[in-house]
């Protein structure tokens, strides 16, 4: 039995999988303080009545000498997380970033099963990745291996340049300002003087509004051409909210691998397989089955 928390903005989720098969879910809404959120996951992690270990993936990563660090949930930051949900719950404790918890889902019994490096994608409010080979997380020296969305966004032309917005982490043209679900409504703003939502933009047949979305794609293929050529992976996920964006499989790959170093090789980038369930599966795929 692997016991997973995804830890997200809104809500905590807790699933128990036996065998690849999940046999437990629940979830409660997020609370907005520090010590309100170990008490939360202790409560949850009580009424399940399952032992073990603990996987749990969080809108962050931990630090050398184990303090929170670039997470969204701000209470979270500078505490010894991992080391008070340990005390809290009496078990060990394994913290991972939640795109590579939703990574590792997707190479363990995903889209990427039986690839074996594998490059997850999460494209929605923001941008982030997560590297998984042989079926480990590659989280790097300082815990931010696949953080994609914070290099700055490959080949910009003279309007990019000039345009470019800053970032929450304190720099200016991020991907993740240009190519996340806030960065697309941003330039459909821009180009078309209307407001209008991530998933309304997908869904439109008007000229202008395609032209938006052509360079959108044109954007997330200049990050991702990158990545090709520093790991070359065998497979690429998208999740996140605009992985539901059907055109994005077909256009991708031919606009990755003509600014790439593969040529005569198309990226293989496919949907997840399992949805807004990855980033708990992760988690509890952080431990082997007790």
């Amino acid at each position: 039995m692997r016991l997973g928390i995804d830890l997200g903005g809104s809500k905590i989720e807790i699933a128990a999988l036996e065998g690849g098969r999940e046999v437990l879910r629940r979830r409660l809404p997020t609370p907005r303080t520090y010590d309100e959120t170990i008490a939360a996951i202790a409560y949850m992690v009580a009424e399940c009545g399952i032992g073990g270990p603990i996987g749990i993936g969080i809108p962050g990563t931990e630090t050398l000498d184990g303090l929170v660090k670039n997470a969204n949930s701000t209470w979270l930051i500078g505490r010894p997380f991992r080391a008070d949900l340990e005390t809290a719950l009496g078990r060990p404790v394994r913290l991972a970033n939640d795109a590579n918890c939703f990574a590792l889902s997707e190479a363990a019994d995903g889209a990427g099963a039986g690839a074996r490096v594998v490059f997850g994608v999460i494209a929605g409010t923001g941008i982030g990745g997560g590297v998984v080979v042989d079926g480990k997380i590659i989280g790097g020296a300082h815990g931010v291996g696949g953080e994609w969305g914070h290099i700055p966004l490959p080949a910009p032309s003279v309007g990019e340049l000039r345009d470019a917005r800053h970032c929450y982490c304190g720099k200016r043209g991020c991907l993740e300002v240009w190519c996340s679900g806030p960065g697309l409504e941003a330039e459909f703003a821009r180009m078309t003087g209307r407001m209008a939502t991530a998933k309304e933009i997908a869904a439109s047949d008007r000229s202008d509004e395609r032209a938006v979305i052509a360079i959108h794609a044109d954007r997330l293929a200049r990050g991702l051409a990158n990545i090709c050529n520093i790991l070359d992976p065998d497979v690429i996920v998208l999740g996140g909210g605009l992985s539901n964006m059907a055109h994005l499989y077909e256009v991708l790959p031919p606009l990755v691998e003509k600014y790439g170093f593969t040529l005569g090789g198309q990226p293989r980038i496919v949907k997840n397989k399992h949805g807004d369930s990855s980033g708990v599966r992760g988690a509890a795929w952080l431990w082997p089955e007790t």
